[in-house]
């Protein structure tokens, strides 16, 4: 991936996870930028399909495009950055994430966001104003 293009995700996304909204100052990994729609499935590698993601989110959405919503126990489309805005279907309460929508709760769940060091994370990340 050029290096400009990869420039580009990380500015659109202001150094921040798309998913989760971690922000990549102080983290020791840099952020993956992921395909949105994977490659498996017909995804290019242009800006119109790449978002920035931390490690965590990254490998837990892998080519993941439908994820089972722990409510309905459906499968739903995963949040796309690129196509949908994230405060309609995640929401902050304290520390944790929760969803607002089928996708929300599913997306929620698919890539772990509210385990124990995620949490405390966030906790750290507010205390240095980078949270939410």
């Amino acid at each position: 991936m050029p290096a400009s293009l990869r420039s580009q995700v990380i500015e659109r996304a202001e150094n921040r996870c798309e998913y989760c909204h971690l922000h990549q100052a102080g983290q020791e990994a840099s952020f993956h930028v992921d395909h949105v729609m994977p490659i498996k499935s017909g995804g290019e590698t242009s800006v119109e399909n790449l978002a920035l993601a931390c490690v965590s989110c990254s490998l837990h959405k892998s080519a993941k495009e439908f994820v089972l919503d722990p409510e309905t126990n459906k499968f739903v489309p995963i949040f796309n950055p690129r196509q949908q805005d994230w405060a309609d279907h995640f929401q902050w309460v304290g520390f944790r994430m929760t969803g607002l929508t089928a996708t929300g709760r599913a997306t929620i769940e698919t890539l772990k966001q509210n385990r124990p060091i995620i949490l405390a994370i966030r906790e750290e990340e507010q205390i240095l104003g980078r949270h939410p």
